[in-house]
């Protein structure tokens, strides 16, 4: 089953910036596709595969910071392809 996963790291601290790139930087080293924009970064593909790297990266992100949110959305279905059509 495919999933499409939105994520938002939030580090409650005033050097945020290199453990959100350390983040996506893992993200981006998967096999998994991986888009980025300003507010959040998407990840997709298979279940397994996605919860199995989830797992254990938002772990090491927050291993990173000292205080922390990670605002998480997951679709069940391949989203990466959507355009609005209006």
């Amino acid at each position: 089953m495919d999933i499409s996963v939105e994520l938002t790291l939030t580090p409650l601290q005033d050097e945020f910036e290199p453990a959100i790139i350390h983040f996506i930087k893992k993200l981006r080293a998967s096999n998994l596709k991986v888009l980025e924009n300003p507010l959040s970064t998407q990840v997709y593909g298979d279940y397994d595969k996605v919860m199995s790297l989830l797992t254990s990266e938002i772990k090491e992100a927050f291993e990173l910071v000292d205080k922390g949110l990670l605002y998480i959305k997951i679709v069940k279905s391949d989203r990466r392809d959507y355009e609005p059509h209006f």
